[in-house]
C-alpha cells in the first residue's frame, strides 16, 4: 500500500497545486495531511475548502488550534516573552485568517483528531500529547523514542518542525514530512512524505516561488512580507 502524507500547507495554493500534480504521479492509495492547513499565507479558505473537498483525513496542527482557541497559543507564547514581537505578528495574522475563514471552516478545523491511526502508521502532527512541541532532527535516538513510542506503532510520522528527516529508532521508523509552505531547511521546494509498502522517502516539489509571493503581496495578509522572506530564503525568520 503506498500512502502520502502532506503537512504544513499554511495557505499556499501555489505550492499545494504542485503537490497535487506530484501525487497524481506518485498515485498514492491513501493521503493524509498532518495539519497546519491554512494560517500564514496568501489562500487560507481555499485550502481548508479543498481539504475539505478532497476528503482526506488528518490531524490538527498548532496552528489550527491557534485559530479555533487562541487561549492554546496565548499559553505556549508566554512561556518565551522575549520573542513578544513575533507573537505580536503571530496574532495579527491569526486573526486576520480567523475572520476569512469564518465559523464554519473553523467548526471543521477544530473537529480535526490529534492522530490518524492506520495499519503500521501513526500520524501526529508534533507530538502525542502536544500540536505545540516536536523534536528535531538533531534529537537523540532515546528523545525520539520516549515521545513516539507511547503511539504503538512501527511508523511515527509528524510534521510541524518543517524540516523533513527519516530516522530507524529501536526497530521503529521516526519520519518528518517537512512542509509544503515556509521550509526551513534552506530548500524552498515544496516537501511530503511517501510511503510506500512502510518504506518512508522524502519527495521535493518545485513550485513556482515568485508567482505565491504576488498572491502572497496582494491578498492583504498583515505581516505578508514576514512571510515572504521565509518563502524565498527557505529559512526562519523575525517580523
Amino acid at each position: 500500500m503506498r500512502i502520502a502524507i502532506v503537512s504544513d500547507i499554511h495557505g499556499n495554493r501555489t505550492a499545494f497545486e504542485a503537490v497535487l500534480t506530484d501525487l497524481r504521479r506518485t498515485s498514492p492509495d491513501l493521503i493524509l495531511h498532518g495539519g497546519d492547513l491554512a494560517d500564514a499565507g496568501s489562500s487560507p479558505v481555499e485550502i481548508v475548502d479543498r481539504i475539505r473537498d478532497l476528503g482526506w483525513p488528518g490531524v490538527l496542527g498548532n496552528t489550527d488550534e491557534m485559530l479555533i482557541a487562541p487561549e492554546t497559543f496565548e499559553q505556549f507564547a508566554h512561556q518565551k516573552p522575549q520573542l513578544e514581537t513575533l507573537w505580536a505578528a503571530t496574532r495579527e495574522m491569526a486573526a486576520a485568517t480567523r475572520d476569512a475563514l469564518g465559523d464554519r471552516r473553523l467548526a471543521w478545523l477544530g473537529a480535526l483528531p490529534r492522530s490518524q491511526i492506520h495499519g503500521p502508521l501513526a500520524l501526529v502532527h508534533a507530538s502525542p500529547e502536544n500540536a505545540w512541541s516536536a523534536p528535531s532532527p538533531e534529537a537523540s535516538d532515546a528523545e525520539l523514542d520516549s515521545v513516539y513510542r507511547p503511539l504503538g506503532r512501527l511508523i511515527a510520522v509528524y510534521g510541524h518542525i518543517h524540516r523533513s528527516y527519516i530516522r530507524s529508532v529501536a526497530g521503529m521508523t521516526i519520519a518528518n514530512t517537512g512542509s509544503v509552505s515556509l521550509s526551513y531547511d534552506g530548500d524552498p521546494r515544496a516537501a511530503y512524505l511517501l510511503l510506500d509498502d512502510s518504506t518512508p522517502a522524502i519527495r521535493r516539489v518545485d513550485y513556482d516561488v515568485d508567482s505565491e509571493l504576488k498572491a502572497l503581496a496582494a491578498s492583504g495578509l498583515p505581516h505578508a512580507s514576514w512571510v515572504a522572506r521565509i518563502l524565498a530564503s527557505a529559512c526562519p525568520q523575525l517580523p
